[in-house]
């Protein structure tokens, strides 16, 4: 097996090319503004390798924080059609009533709410209203809006109303793009319909974004499938990436903690990913990230999906130091860090400025520094590893030591010892971790769902098939699916012994 990852940082682009669990080659080149030149560049500087044209290349796994971006910085986002399944319930709070003004200003279109839904055990609240769907979605082409987000009360019980305003919609709109409210979130309306909404505002820069992906591929001489990483560290194929780009939100941080699991050989550590903007710490279990089990905000959205429990940092390589009062972070130079910091012929004082000063690392022109106090480098260290200390205790969920694994760019900046933690562990290959974690990521299948009338091991073996069922279809081999995650919870206000069971299988790209 030959896969290239690549991992498109905010600083940083990484290519690695792994043949057989070895990583063969692997460089590190600046992402560009326009993103996709900056692939381009890191796969023309592997293909300089004589091992990449050795052989064929079964797929090519990139990890990107393109989408996320979007949201944060209120960018390349596409209006979008809410249609809200539920009346007579859930009318006081409409769609995007809890978005940030600016960003529901941009992404706000038509808002339809209409009769229907289901109560919470499955029951329809009242019959759905087809007739207001048909007008609704008339409306909706009328008004030239090309991406829609449906969804229902409960659909994740019972999706019926969301599946038949989607063919209704389909019927009188072919061309729109529609998301649907089940496929993406857990219980929890409000949540999963900011999600949804999110989703169907970034579908059209997903399109272009994978677009401008394997244009980059093509330029590059290379003839393999393409895939995005996912939140949970696995991988899906880039046409199921156009329609949930939601899904590779934070797919960067994840990439690191499997490439620092694969690395280390540890499945059970912290990691800690220093890059050039942010400083991301998680938790491994099993060899995968930790998952959040609560409320995320992106962009200042509440949402409800799978995502990793991840704590973000405003610091890396290229975090600003100094100012009045003296502050290390959160803003950065970014990917200008090689041109702006000291090291390297530039005039802002940085982090790689202040660890190169006191020997932590070997970057640019160390005669550039030499002139920095003492005492500065001593402060600016000193805030740095508190940040760094207190972010790894947030994390942990136990007093017991555990080792921690340091990747990224930045990894210089993290000390050698601190309270809590057994070792630091360093690896080969830690600054690119995360190209490393995309290119060895598999596919998965998870299924959430209320299982009735069963006893619990037979609820779990079902939705385990039902699991193995999902990660074949999205790519997975059939032979060597693993269950890396189950959960069930009894439902006492459900009738009919109802039990509620989530399970995860990942497998090998087929």
């Amino acid at each position: 097996m030959r896969r290239i990852g690549i991992d498109v940082g905010g600083t940083n682009t990484d290519a690695a090319l792994l043949e057989d669990g070895r990583v063969v080659h692997a460089v590190k080149t600046p992402t560009t503004a326009d993103v996709t030149s900056g692939i381009v560049t890191a796969l023309a500087e592997l293909a300089r390798h004589p091992e990449i044209g050795r052989g064929m290349i079964d797929g090519v796994v990139i990890g990107t924080t393109h989408f996320v971006n979007a949201v944060v910085q209120r960018r390349d986002l596409s209006r979008v059609a809410a249609v809200r399944i539920g009346l007579p319930a859930s009318a006081s709070l409409p769609p995007f009533c809890d978005w940030p003004q600016d960003l529901a200003h941009s992404v706000r279109g038509e808002v339809f709410m209409l009769e229907g839904g289901h109560d919470y055990d499955g029951r329809p609240i009242v019959p759905f209203d087809e007739t207001g769907m048909r007008a609704a979605a008339r409306r909706i082409r009328a008004a030239g809006i090309t991406s829609v987000a449906i969804a229902s009360v409960f659909s994740p019980l019972n999706a019926e109303c969301e599946t038949r305003a989607a063919a209704i919609l389909r019927d009188e709109y072919p061309d729109a793009a529609v998301t649907l409210s089940h496929e993406l979130g857990r219980i929890g309306l409000l949540e999963r319909e900011n999600a949804t909404l999110l989703n169907a505002a970034l579908v059209g820069l997903a399109r272009r974004t994978t677009s401008a992906f394997t244009e980059a591929l093509g330029a590059s001489g290379l003839a393999a499938p393409l895939y995005l990483t996912q939140n949970d560290g696995t991988v899906m194929l880039a046409a199921t990436a156009e329609a949930f780009p939601v899904y590779g939100f934070a797919s960067g941080p994840t990439n690191s903690m499997r490439g620092a699991a694969f690395l280390s050989g540890l499945s059970d550590a912290i990691v800690i990913d220093v890059g050039g903007t942010t400083t991301d710490i998680g938790s491994l279990r099993r060899g995968f990230p930790r998952e959040a089990n609560n409320v995320v905000e992106v962009g200042g959205v509440r949402t409800l999906f799978r995502m990793p429990d991840l704590l973000s940092l405003g610091l890396g390589g290229g975090s600003l130091v100094g100012g009045d009062p003296f502050r290390v972070g959160p803003r950065s130079v970014g990917y200008r860090l090689v041109d702006e910091s000291r090291v390297f012929g530039g005039a802002t004082l940085t982090a790689t400025d202040v660890a190169v000063a006191a020997g932590l690392a070997d970057l640019g022109d160390r005669g550039r520094v030499a002139d920095l106090p003492a005492d500065e480098v001593k402060r600016a260290l000193g805030r740095m590893h508190a940040l760094i200390e207190e972010g790894v205790d947030r994390m942990k969920t136990d007093a017991r030591e555990e080792p921690l694994i340091a990747v990224g760019g930045g990894c210089f900046l993290v000390p050698e010892r601190m309270p809590g933690v057994s070792e630091v562990v360093h690896v080969p290959h830690q600054a690119v971790a995360n190209a490393v974690g995309a290119a060895i990521a598999q596919v998965s299948g998870e299924i959430d769902q209320i299982f009735q009338n069963l006893s619990r091991d037979d609820a779990i073996a079902a939705a385990r098939r039902l699991a193995e069922t999902r990660a074949i279809e999205a790519g997975a081999e059939a032979a060597g699916l693993q269950v890396v995650d189950v959960e069930d919870l009894p439902l006492a206000y459900l009738p009919g012994n109802s039990l509620r069971v989530r399970v995860r299988v990942v497998g090998e790209i087929r």
